[in-house]
C-alpha cells in the first residue's frame, strides 16, 4: 500500500544519510534519526518527499528531500490534537496545549490538527515550547468549507490564552484562515510557489 505523505506531517527516518539535499551545517551536529522532519510543500520528479528539519534554535530550518522507503514512522497533525493524547502530555499545563485541549472537547465539522513547536513538542516528548508560545493549526478542508462555521472557529480562538494561528489546507494549496476571513482573499501556498487567490479550492488549469 502507498502511503501519502500530507504537508506538515511529521515522520521519522532510517538512517542519517536518509536526508539528501541538505547543505546546512548545524543538521550533522543536531538532527539524529530519534527526530522528526516535516513535510513541506515542494515538487520533485523522482518522487521524493520535500522535507523540512528544525534545528535548537528558531532560525535554524533546512529544505531537503527524502525517499519513500526511508520512512520508518509518520505522526499526522490530526493525530495530535486528540484529547487523551494532549491529556496525557507533559506540557498539559503550557498555554497552547490547554487552547487545543478546549478545541478538543468541543465537535467541529472538519478534521484538525497541531503543528509548529507544540506539534513538535507533543510528537518528540522535547521542551521546545514555553508560556509564550503560539499555537499552530491546521484545518484539512479537501472540499470547500462553510465561511460562518469557519468564523465561529476564529472567533473561539480570539481571547484563547494564547496567540493561535490556523492554516487551512485544500487541494490546491494552504492558507491563513485569518487573512482569508479579514480579506476576503489569502496567499495560497501551493507546491509550485504562492498565489493570491480569492477561492483557495480552485487548482491552477
Amino acid at each position: 500500500m502507498t502511503t501519502t505523505y500530507r504537508p506538515h506531517d511529521l515522520i521519522w527516518l532510517n538512517a542519517r544519510d536518509a536526508l539528501e539535499g541538505i547543505t546546512e551545517s548545524w543538521v550533522d551536529e543536531v538532527w539524529h534519526t530519534g527526530l522528526p522532519v516535516v513535510v513541506r510543500r515542494d515538487v520533485d520528479g523522482d518522487n521524493r518527499i520535500p522535507v523540512g528539519v528544525r534545528g535548537l534554535k528558531r532560525h535554524q530550518r533546512a529544505a531537503g528531500w527524502v525517499k519513500p522507503d526511508a520512512v520508518v514512522r509518520v505522526v499526522s497533525p490530526e493525530a495530535l490534537g486528540a484529547a487523551p493524547l494532549l491529556l496525557r502530555s507533559p506540557f498539559i499545563s503550557q498555554p497552547p496545549v490547554q487552547v487545543a485541549l478546549q478545541l478538543a472537547q468541543q465537535v467541529w465539522p472538519w478534521t484538525w490538527g497541531i503543528t509548529g513547536s507544540t506539534g513538535y513538542a507533543l510528537a518528540t516528548g522535547i521542551p521546545v515550547i514555553h508560556a509564550a508560545s503560539d499555537l499552530d493549526l491546521l484545518i484539512r478542508a479537501p472540499q470547500p468549507l462553510a465561511r460562518d462555521a469557519l468564523v465561529v472557529w476564529q472567533d473561539a480562538l480570539e481571547n484563547a490564552l494564547c496567540r493561535v494561528d490556523t492554516q487551512v489546507d485544500t487541494p490546491a494549496g494552504g492558507f491563513a484562515l485569518a487573512e482569508w476571513l479579514r480579506d476576503g482573499k489569502t496567499l495560497l501556498k501551493t507546491s509550485r510557489g504562492p498565489r493570491l487567490e480569492t477561492d483557495p479550492w480552485r487548482r491552477e488549469e
